[in-house]
């Protein structure tokens, strides 16, 4: 069932967030107002090294409170490709330099409220650069064992649905397939 949209309207816009109302008839011929968040994409950078362990940061978010591991994230500028917003990304945040950045998946995470597309990207060959030149974005990084991933989200220290999906991801690039091999050696 399709829903139809009919026009759109702003109601408040700053360069991070839109909130726009819809003019939507939905699949019965009702037609109503829907809100929507207009949010800019994010890329999410998972590094991973030669000893199968993720590169993440320990983050607080001030609008949920909450202090997590997160993997390194920010949003897609105008005009930029989500690989580069990745890779930029990472280098701004951890002082690591992707080499190769592959896809792993688009994740749309709440579609039926906001249009937010999160682009997780895996590097294997990150090189340390330096320092990171973006100072509010974690109070430490560390180079985390994929064994342990698992049980960290089932204790709540990474709660990102970003990171939770780039990890995910992750896991299930690094799983045997059915006839045993591994898809992707690291």
């Amino acid at each position: 069932m399709r829903w139809t949209v009919h026009g759109e309207r702003t109601l408040y816009e700053t360069p991070w967030v839109r909130l726009r109302s819809l003019d939507v008839e939905q699949p019965d011929g009702a037609r109503c107002d829907y809100h929507v968040v207009r949010l800019r994409d994010v890329a999410v950078t998972a590094a991973v090294d030669r000893e199968r362990r993720v590169l993440m940061m320990w983050r607080h978010r001030f609008v949920t409170g909450t202090w997590a591991w997160e993997l390194p994230m920010g949003l897609v500028e105008d005009g930029e490709e989500p690989a580069a917003a990745a890779g930029r990304e990472l280098e701004e945040e951890t002082g690591w330099r992707a080499g190769t950045l592959r896809p792993l998946l688009r994740a749309e995470p709440a579609a039926g409220i906001t249009d937010a597309r999160h682009f997780v990207f895996r590097t294997d060959d990150a090189a340390h650069i330096g320092e990171a030149t973006e100072r509010n974005e974690s109070d430490r990084l560390e180079w985390i064992p994929l064994s342990r991933v698992r049980a960290m989200i089932e204790r709540g220290e990474i709660v990102s649905s970003a990171t939770l999906v780039g990890v995910m991801a992750l896991l299930l690039d690094l799983a045997p397939s059915a006839d045993g091999d591994l898809p992707y050696e690291t």
